[in-house]
Formats: structure tokens, C-alpha cells, sequence
């Protein structure tokens, strides 16, 4: 063999090393003496230039993998066993100044959640900034800002120096994940992990982000490490796909051989649990759990009927909500003590039967949120009209609005902040009986137990606390909640957001069950197209304040009109991406 065919071959074998190496690393939690393992020896190689995508429900343990590679575990977190090659260097045992100079400048990280990542009271500005100072690329504050600048440029942030000067509370969910990719991406690092990037924010502007994401690293060479419960986003954006479960690796090669012809079992459930555009309206079957009604002195004054649909099953006449011209204006501060008006919903009408589910969508800001608070008398109209069974509720107040919550009841967003971390779950889910006053002790305890069995949580949780509670399981308390006072009309808004698919599809099954014993109402807020196919009846997509298309589910995605809506469905994660075991 030649010296060149030599110096080729070698060439060759070095661009084959892999940048990241991982094998039978141990992760455990705890104290040393009884601790708790999370990782069980897993094994995986990332090579340069590659995108790969981690994927697992909640506590498969994607994060922890990826944190303790740049030994950012929290609490007592540890690698016990096991090894992490970086560019051929042991990073397992590495000091601490080592490894805070390979954080950030080759190892950049993009966190979960940009609203606790992102400090509220100091400007952007400075915490670009803080990331360029602390990872060495500049150090004369004249370059600092200079560099500052450019980075959020290069992160899609139209008039940068600008918007320097804001804070986080003035950025919308997009710019403030822009603004994290931007100092991620700041020091030009050959690794950049993405924790759940897009994960809560609507699909028109996750493409952007996720575009804008593809373009830079592109430009940069850097490999991506997305960790995401999104199976749309791991076929379309990655090219190498890594399935967790309980802390282990069971299966990773190809994305779209995986997702298309998958051999585990469990990677089986991820992918048939994953909604897609063709999915289908998810049918009730059976009943749910073992549930044997509870009187309440209270309720039957509440409520006059649960359900006065006739016995044949047919809707009464008289729509369950009915929205009729409704408007809403905020008067909006500008300088020199002026103001203006902004017009968050715009003359929006639907009506919506008993058993019916009607889906809001469209993009953050487009107003979704607003007309479910004004459905809710949270909020007040400007003008317009919000019935209830035929009454207007708009000019109602005192006790009419007191009894009007016992027939509508919210389930909220964010299952974190919606519940009480100083309360029991079984207080939380009593709390609306006393405060409406319903049964006695004995009874709302009675109550409590039936609405864990309907929603098939065990009752022994009744004494637990949030915090000791998965997010799947969060949710099912805050719908058990809203369940309290059997209301004919539930408000989910964004209700299944954050959970991962397997949770969100138990949730999704819960709801479709719920609505077919108890006549329930829905209006569903969400951004998530694709679960509009899996619990919507009807669909009203919005774009900025106006309803711009109503139809059934179906109509709305097999034949949508609306230009917007087109680009809506467009823009899902995977849309055109055929998953197996279906």
C-alpha cells in the first residue's frame, strides 16, 4: 500500500471516530448506601455531523443520559459505573474546571423549559452576555455586546440590539426559545443537546424554530442531540433515532426504519399510541374501572338533570354553548401616556351540542385562550353574547355565577402550576364540594374516591402530593377535579400539551370515556393538530382573533379552504411520514 492510501485510510478511520461515545453507563440516585438506579448500562455512539433523536415517555431517563454526559445531574445524581468518551477523553471523573470549560464552548446545551431558564429579572441582553463572558469568546464588553448581538441575529430575532433591552415576559414562547438556541449555539460547539425545544410551542412556529435550528447548525457543522417525545419531530428532523425505556436502551438505528417497522415491544406501543393526521375520532368502549355513583346532599340541587338528552339519544334543540358575535378589546399602552386598542377575538360564533366536542386551534395568540375565559366568566366580553343551555351568561354575577361553575368546570394547561403543592390530592379534588358546600365530610371523602376510580387512579394517592406525581398523573387529578361537581361542560385548555404520547393518549382515552358515560360537553383549546383528530367533533381554526374556518373534523382535514389552515396542517412535525403498527 501507497503513503497516500495509507494517509487516506487513516483519514477515514478518523472521520468514523465517533465525537460521543457512551458504554454501560450507570446512573443512580440517593444515597450511596440504598441508592436508586435510573440508567442500567446503556451504550450508544454519536458520530460528527449526525442528528440524532433520543426518545422515551417521561422518566425513561432521555434527559439524564445527556446530563450526566456534561455532569449536570441534579440532587444527589451520580454516575456509578460505566464511561464517556469525548473526542477520545474520558469525561467520567473529570474535574469540575475541566468540565465547565467543555460546557458551552463544545458541548452546547438548549434546556426544556424556556420560562425557567430564562432568568425574569434581568434582560436578554445580559444573559447572552453572561453565556458569551463565561464561555471565553470575548472579553472586552464592547465585543461581549458586539457578540451578543450577532447571536441573537443568528438566532431570528428581526432588530436584535432592540431587543437586547427586553426581558423575558416582553419575548413571545418562540423568541424566547430562539433567544436559548442562540446562546446553545453561541460559542460554535461541535455538540449541541436539544432538551424538548419545541415541545410547547404551536406547529407553525416550532417549524420556524426547528428550521432556523437546521440552517445554523447546518452552516456550523454542529451534531444535534434532540431528546423529545415527539415521534413527528424525531422522523422528519433526525437521522438516527434512540428509543428509551425504564433506563434502558431497547432499540436505535435508522428514524424512519424504526418508526415504520419497529421490532421492540415497546417502541410497538410509542408508535401506534402517536397521533397523526390519519388518525380517526377515538370511539368509548367499555366502562371505566369498577365506579359506583355517590349521592351528594347539594349536587341534585346543583343540577336538575345530569343529562336531558332523550332516551332515544338524540341532542336536545337547545346547544350546550352557543358563542354569538363575541368580542374582545384590550387597551393597550404605547408612550407618551397614549394607548390603543387591541382586538383579541373578533366577532367569533359557534354553537356547541350536548356530547359534542368542539376544538379551538390555531397559533399562540390567535385568541384561542381568551374566548375560553370568557366561556369560563373569567373574562368579560366587550360585546357579543356567551349562552349557556339557552341562558346568557355574560351580564351574570353573585350567585348566578356561583352556580353557573358547578355547570362549567376548567381543566388548565399546566398541571405544575394548577396544582397546590402544600395540598393533598384528595383536598385538591374535594375543594370545589366545599366551597359549593356539597355533602358532609364523610360523603365529599365518598366522592373523592369515586371521581380516583373514574379517572383510574388508586386511591391510596388521595393522601399523597403533587410533587410525588407523574405528569400523566397530575393531569388525571386536575380532570378528576373539574369533574368534582358533575358539570355538563368541560374547558380543557391545552390540556394533553406536555404530556408524552403514551400519557396523552391514556389522557385522550379518559376523556372520550368520560364524555360517553357522563353526557359531557367539550370545548378543547389546543395547538396540537393532531389530536384534534383523535377527540374533535367540530373544529374552529383561528388566526388573529378571527374564526377563519368552522367545519367538522374531517372537512377540516380532508378538504381544508383556508389558506391558513393548509399551512397549519403543513406544518406538523412528520406529517407526511407513515408510521407502522397502526
Amino acid at each position: 500500500m501507497s503513503v497516500t492510501e495509507s494517509n487516506k485510510v487513516t483519514n477515514e478511520s478518523k472521520q468514523r471516530e465517533p465525537l460521543l461515545s457512551v458504554r454501560d453507563l450507570k446512573v443512580a440516585f440517593g444515597k450511596p448506601k440504598s441508592p436508586n438506579e435510573v440508567l442500567h448500562g446503556i451504550n450508544f455512539d454519536i458520530y460528527p455531523g449526525e442528528t440524532v433523536a433520543i426518545v422515551g415517555e417521561s422518566g425513561s431517563g432521555k434527559s439524564t443520559t445527556m446530563h450526566a454526559v456534561i455532569n449536570l445531574l441534579p440532587g444527589t445524581g451520580r454516575i456509578t459505573d460505566g464511561s464517556v468518551k469525548w473526542k477520545g477523553r474520558e469525561l467520567v471523573g473529570i474535574n469540575r474546571k475541566d468540565m465547565e470549560k467543555l460546557r458551552g464552548r463544545e458541548i452546547g446545551l438548549v434546556p426544556q423549559d424556556p420560562m425557567s431558564n430564562l432568568n425574569p429579572v434581568w434582560s436578554i441582553g445580559f444573559q447572552v452576555e453572561e453565556a458569551i463572558r463565561a464561555n471565553g469568546i470575548a472579553s472586552d464588553k464592547k465585543e461581549i455586546k458586539q457578540r451578543a448581538v450577532e447571536v441573537l441575529q443568528q438566532a431570528g430575532l428581526a432588530d436584535a440590539e432592540r431587543r437586547m433591552k427586553q426581558f423575558p415576559h416582553q419575548f413571545s414562547g418562540g423568541m424566547k426559545q430562539r433567544a436559548l438556541i442562540g446562546i446553545g449555539l453561541s460559542a460554535e460547539p461541535d455538540l449541541l443537546i436539544a432538551d424538548e425545544p419545541t415541545s410547547a410551542l404551536d406547529v407553525t412556529v416550532q417549524k420556524v424554530v426547528l428550521d432556523h435550528l437546521a440552517k445554523l447548525t447546518g452552516e456550523l457543522g454542529t451534531t444535534v442531540v434532540f431528546i423529545t417525545h415527539d415521534l413527528g419531530l424525531a422522523a422528519e428532523r433526525a437521522e438516527k433515532l434512540i428509543v428509551m425505556y425504564r433506563g434502558n436502551i431497547v432499540e436505535s438505528g435508522p428514524s424512519k426504519e424504526i418508526l415504520q417497522r419497529p421490532q421492540h415491544p415497546y417502541t410497538k406501543r410509542l408508535v401506534a399510541a402517536a397521533p397523526s393526521l390519519a388518525s380517526r375520532r377515538i370511539q368509548a368502549t367499555g366502562t371505566l374501572g369498577n365506579t359506583q355513583a355517590v349521592t351528594l346532599p347539594g349536587i341534585a340541587a346543583l343540577h336538575a338533570s345530569e343529562n336531558d338528552s332523550s332516551a332515544d339519544g338524540q341532542v336536545s334543540a337547545v346547544p350546550v354553548i352557543e358563542v354569538k358575535d363575541l368580542t374582545k378589546q384590550y387597551r393597550i399602552r404605547k408612550g407618551n401616556f397614549g394607548s390603543e386598542l387591541f382586538t383579541a377575538v373578533d366577532s367569533a360564533n359557534f354553537k356547541i351540542n350536548r356530547g359534542e366536542t368542539l376544538a379551538l386551534v390555531g397559533e399562540s395568540g390567535s385568541g384561542k385562550s381568551t374566548i375560553a375565559k370568557m366561556v369560563l366568566q373569567l373574562e368579560k366580553p366587550t360585546s357579543g353574547s356567551v349562552l349557556i343551555n339557552g341562558k346568557d351568561t355574560t351580564g351574570i354575577s353573585g350567585r348566578e355565577l356561583f352556580e353557573l361553575r358547578s355547570t362549567l368546570q376548567p381543566v388548565f394547561q399546566d398541571p405544575y402550576g394548577s396544582l397546590d403543592p402544600m395540598v393533598s390530592i384528595g383536598n385538591i379534588i374535594g375543594e370545589p364540594l366545599s366551597v359549593h358546600g356539597v355533602g358532609d365530610r364523610t360523603s365529599r371523602r365518598e366522592r373523592v374516591y369515586e371521581l380516583l376510580d373514574q379517572v383510574a387512579l388508586p386511591r391510596s394517592l388521595a393522601t399523597r402530593y403533587p410533587n410525588e406525581l407523574s405528569g400523566g398523573q397530575r393531569q388525571r387529578v386536575a380532570v378528576a377535579r373539574g369533574l368534582a361537581l358533575k358539570p355538563d361542560i368541560l374547558v380543557l385548555d391545552e390540556a394533553v400539551s406536555a404530556l408524552d404520547v403514551l400519557v396523552q393518549a391514556q389522557v385522550l382515552d379518559l376523556l372520550a370515556q368520560l364524555q360517553h358515560e357522563l353526557g359531557l360537553t367539550y370545548l378543547f383549546i389546543t395547538h396540537d393538530l393532531a389530536v384534534v383528530r383523535l377527540i374533535a367533533d367540530q373544529v374552529c381554526v383561528m388566526q388573529q382573533g378571527k374564526i377563519v374556518e368552522q367545519a367538522t373534523t374531517d372537512e377540516v382535514f380532508d378538504n381544508p379552504q383556508h389558506d391558513y389552515t393548509k399551512n397549519l396542517l403543513g406544518a406538523i412535525p412528520g406529517a407526511n411520514i407513515e408510521l407502522g403498527v397502526k
